[in-house]
């Protein structure tokens, strides 16, 4: 069984466990590549509905290091579904570009542009997913732990798109995965199917709990996010007060094996849901985390425009 994490056209809908290898590998070998002719004659629409530093940069560094051009396009250009149809804008980009990144509040959205592009459409971020960050953060693992498999992956927080595409990764993978959220914020019934019939397949355990300290204990990984999303903003008083009790910070952080590593996808908010401390300790590997979107985005726009 395979789960979406990107979709295109010229590439698989849905990725394996062997997909989500080949793609790693790839994405650490890019570190070597320099500036290359890749995507030569390539044009990547980067469409975003949502503001961005790390996804928007690494993307279009990407681009632009295997050779091709980035063309950005901000919510008030374009006003998806709003001055124009999402249907109408894909078919129009699908007759200019050679593929779309797209980062959406609905994933309903990016789902509608795959349909009527007739061109790859990487999901950049949706509110039912974040694979990209996924991507990056399994290929950090691997790079860190020399391994996937067997892993133990300890996320603390809100059962959001970034907790989505994590555990629906490692299930695939055969990662061990426990989240612990406060009643209500867990992962959803519809995530919660999928991910059983990955690891019913790969052999990974997956844990629900309210427990920050059962999750934890004896961890690789340590994961966290913040409380609340892009989109949420009127929820952030009523969230901090929910999830007061989910803060990572070092007397969490040493349930973990001793050498179990923190990540974040960022931004954070320091102090809520990870202390000063933490994100500023050895244990920390965030700005490695954020360097690897860069390498995953190329391992993708390589991989989706069939180019060596």
């Amino acid at each position: 069984m395979t789960v979406k994490i990107l979709i295109g056209r010229r590439f698989k809908e849905s990725l394996n466990a062997e997909d989500i290898h080949l793609l790693i590998s790839t994405a650490i070998d890019s570190k070597n590549w320099g500036w290359t002719d890749s995507l030569n004659k390539k044009l990547v629409t980067i469409l975003f509905e949502k503001p961005s530093l790390r996804t928007r940069v690494s993307f279009e560094a990407a681009t632009r290091q295997l050779g091709g051009e980035a063309i950005y396009l901000s919510p008030v250009e374009v006003g998806l579904g709003k001055r124009e149809s999402v249907e109408d804008v894909a078919r129009v980009l699908g007759r200019y570009v050679d593929a779309i990144v797209a980062r959406t509040f609905s994933h309903m959205t990016v789902e509608t542009l795959a349909r009527y592009s007739g061109v790859p459409v990487i999901n950049a971020l949706s509110d039912l997913e974040h694979p990209c960050q996924a991507l990056a953060d399994f290929q950090t693992i691997y790079e860190k732990k020399g391994e996937l498999k067997g892993l133990t992956l300890a996320y603390i927080g809100d059962g959001n798109n970034v907790a989505n595409s994590l555990v629906l990764a490692a299930s695939i993978c055969g990662m061990n995965f426990r989240i612990a959220s406060p009643e209500g914020y867990t992962l959803s019934q519809d995530v919660k199917s999928k991910v059983d019939g990955c690891s019913s397949d790969s052999g990974a355990v997956i844990i629900l709990t309210t427990s920050p300290e059962e999750a934890v204990t004896g961890a690789d990984v340590v994961y966290t996010d913040v409380w609340a999303s892009m989109g949420q903003e009127d929820e952030a008083e009523e969230r901090r007060k929910i999830f007061t009790d989910y803060q990572v910070n070092g007397k969490l952080m040493a349930l973990a094996k001793e050498d179990a590593i923190f990540m974040h996808d960022l931004p954070a908010h320091r102090g809520e849901e990870v202390t000063n401390e933490v994100i500023e300790s050895v244990q920390s590997v965030v700005f490695d985390q954020a360097e690897n979107r860069l390498h995953a985005q190329k391992a993708l726009l390589v991989k989706l425009l069939g180019i060596n």
